[in-house]
């Protein structure tokens, strides 16, 4: 007996879907809206949450770093705008922050049907605390979703985005915990004359574990 696996929802490497939404700046299509850039767009279930309240803020205090990385954030929340309007007022009071990004009104949850699966063995709206990476090709790039016990960390986000950035324009890897400026891993795929003419002084630890700088470095 096959299964069918269209309903478990997207992957890594698929297109994100494109959507039209009313949000805090107007209203948008996704694509359209996104175009050429990175995007990261991070989901809630509902306005006034303790914990969304923090992620919203902390997503507003890294404005400079989204911009520097060519980043566009894009929050969700399955409420209407005037309910957002509200909040933002409390995120900002709260959080110190200035919110200045869109956030999607999905008060209908059209936006968020389009992210399978919708719920955990609870039936908790699992989908709307989710994360997505998107690049400047609509392809996902990382899915993360959390418990609604637990803040997210937008720190591993920008360091997720560093890593992809990198390695889509150095042909690298990167190992456990890296950040900026560690060392990297040339893949597999590389044998030792490429890397050698890429990454010259590259080390062998294995002959399938080999690092060298950060390309960027130098770049």
């Amino acid at each position: 007996m096959t299964q069918d696996t269209s309903a478990r929802g997207l992957r890594l490497g698929d297109v994100a879907p494109d959507f039209a939404a009313e949000t805090t700046q107007g209203d948008i299509s996704f694509h359209e809206w996104k175009a050429g850039s990175w995007a990261i767009l991070f989901s809630h279930p509902e306005d006034f949450t303790p914990v969304c309240t923090t992620e919203l803020g902390a997503v507003a205090k890294l404005s400079a770093e989204w911009a520097k990385r060519g980043v566009k954030p894009i929050g969700l929340s399955c409420n209407t705008l005037e309910s957002h309007g509200r909040w933002i007022d409390d995120i900002n009071e709260t959080q110190g922050s200035d919110v200045k990004f869109p956030i999607i009104a999905d008060f209908d949850r059209k936006v968020a049907s389009k992210t399978p699966p919708t719920s955990d063995r609870s039936g908790l709206p699992l989908t709307v605390r989710s994360v997505f990476i998107v690049d400047p090709n609509h392809k996902i790039r990382l899915i993360i979703t959390y418990p609604a016990s637990t803040g997210r960390n937008f720190d591993e986000v920008l360091r997720v985005i560093d890593s992809l950035q990198l390695t889509d324009k150095h042909s690298v890897t990167t190992p456990v915990n890296w950040q900026p400026k560690d060392d990297v891993i040339i893949p597999p795929s590389i044998n030792d004359e490429a890397a050698q003419k890429r990454f010259p002084g590259f080390r062998t630890v294995k002959p399938y574990l080999r690092y060298t700088a950060d390309p960027s470095i130098n770049a």
